[in-house]
């Protein structure tokens, strides 16, 4: 049996939805962006262009919901089958866009850099249980203007693994799509095998800027799926309890939907977000927060009620160093968002409140994934009944360490974490060195970069995922993009 966890009653889940969609229907959502509100006027949407306000009605909402997948597919880019977020299927993936990383040498924060992200690319490559990238923090070393298409470059040039990640500005969704063109070849086989998933997220209160909006809009016609990201901070910009903060993360999801289905009914989409509580005693967004990751659980289950797949940003901490702290919300986090069937949960390697990418933490909640996948398999009966015959044999041999029945289930019983984890001996820690979990991390970070192999990818979509980039870099005033050879080469 898998275990499961439940916040909400059917009954409440209902309310929150009706009331959600009774603020969409009679206080609206706000949208700037000329073509949207055209386009949610001309199918029958209530819009005052001069507040940019529209009303969604009933119907509209019903159409929408009426259209939307209830699952998808993710592909890596040699066009394996990577995910598929249906049920309660759980895959974990790093946190995304922060502005720092964690050094592993010194412990300190600072601005990343290409080399860093390179070195990240082929860390999350070797990590069995992070599904796929994300566009995990955002190098220092080019202009800001191409940071988020710089990021899906070097995911796709040197990973293979599917990518989640976000356009900051309209022209940037344009190179962003050329970028995975020119690795499925054709806009028909991005559509049937897709590799990126976009986040697009509505502002609280219940509002949708011209960027979000459009590249919203711009995801659907090209059928690339997006999660959700709503971010309601309860007690600040939105209601101070979880259930009021639910009403508003539904709307402004729900309001995402309608967009999302109107552009292209049938576009796939993850019913997600990133709400925190708002800790009034110093002015912060604890992700770490037992009510921050409560609310991500329970908008799981409204996503699910209303028949889609879900996103929940967990599984991470607000801790500023790899400590017990970060150990504590993270595990936590992961736990309850497993039981809870949030299909993409993501948040591994980050910390300070989103603002922060560790790679020493990754290493760490890959294993952390691994346990929460342990637990998610249960307990089940595996020729334990009748009994008796098991019993016997260890009476009789006083061991059970090389019985057939142990040799036949240990690898589906035990789940062995890798060498972060600290399972020995004192006396044999001791001799070994005694290592801390930030050495030990530091040491599997170095193995696992060192021990990657190059993509797979055909050298012709290398060559042009290069081209496109550094065309895109040199339209913004760069001679050439970063080294990444550690030779002064950008080959």
């Amino acid at each position: 049996m898998r275990p499961a966890l439940r916040l909400l009653s059917n009954e409440l889940i209902e309310r929150i939805v009706a009331e959600a969609r009774d603020v969409l229907s009679k206080l609206g959502v706000e949208i700037h962006n000329q073509s949207v509100l055209e386009m949610l006027a001309d199918h029958g949407a209530e819009a005052d262009f001069e507040s940019r306000r529209v009303r969604l009605s009933q119907d509209i909402i019903d159409n929408a919901l009426k259209t939307v997948p209830g699952s998808f597919q993710l592909f890596d880019t040699l066009g394996n089958q990577t995910h598929d977020f249906a049920g309660d299927n759980v895959y974990f993936t790093p946190g995304s866009a922060a502005i720092n990383i964690l050094d592993g040498a010194t412990g300190q924060m600072r601005r990343p850099t290409t080399a860093d992200y390179i070195r990240y690319v082929k860390l999350t490559s070797g990590l069995r249980h992070i599904a796929s990238q994300s566009t995990a923090f955002i190098p220092a070393d080019v202009d800001e203007r191409i940071s988020d298409s710089y990021r899906l470059y070097l995911s796709l040039l040197y990973g293979e693994k599917p990518v989640v990640t976000g356009a900051f500005t309209v022209e940037g969704f344009e190179i962003m799509k050329d970028l995975q063109l020119a690795v499925r070849q054709s806009a028909q086989a991005l559509k049937e095998k897709p590799l990126t998933i976009f986040s697009c997220c509505p502002t609280a209160p219940i509002k949708w800027s011209e960027v979000t909006s459009q590249n919203l809009v711009d995801c659907a016609r090209w059928s690339i799926p997006v999660e959700f990201i709503s971010m309601p901070l309860s007690g600040f910009m939105a209601p101070v309890t979880l259930v009021g903060s639910l009403v508003q993360q539904t709307a402004e999801t729900l309001s995402g939907v309608v967009i999302s289905q109107l552009a292209s009914p049938g576009h796939a989409i993850l019913y997600g977000g990133s709400p925190a509580i708002f800790d009034v005693r110093y002015e912060t967004t604890p992700m770490g927060a037992i009510e921050t990751m409560m609310i991500n659980c329970a908008n799981s289950e409204i996503g699910k009620h209303l028949g889609m797949p879900t996103q929940g940003y967990i599984a991470l901490s607000d801790a500023k160093q790899l400590d017990s702290q970060a150990g504590l919300e993270t595990a936590l986090g992961a736990v309850l968002a497993a039981l809870a069937g949030i299909n993409s949960i993501s948040g591994p390697g980050m910390l300070d409140f989103e603002s922060c990418q560790s790679l020493e933490k990754l290493v760490v909640d890959n294993e952390i994934a691994g346990m929460t996948y342990r637990l998610l398999r249960g307990i089940e009966p595996r020729e334990d009944f009748p009994s008796i015959p098991i019993f016997e044999e260890l009476l009789r041999e006083k061991h059970l360490l090389i019985a057939d029945h142990t040799r036949r289930h240990l690898r589906q019983e035990i789940a062995f974490p890798g060498p972060v984890i600290d399972r020995a001996t004192r006396a044999r820690w001791l001799k070994e060195g005694g290592t801390t979990l930030g050495e030990r991390a530091s040491r599997e970070v170095a193995r696992l970069v060192a021990s990657s192999t190059p993509s797979r990818l055909a050298e012709e979509s290398k060559s042009e995922l290069t081209r496109l980039m550094t065309g895109e870099a040199r339209r913004h005033g760069m001679d050439d993009l970063p080294p990444r050879d550690g030779a002064g080469n950008s080959r």
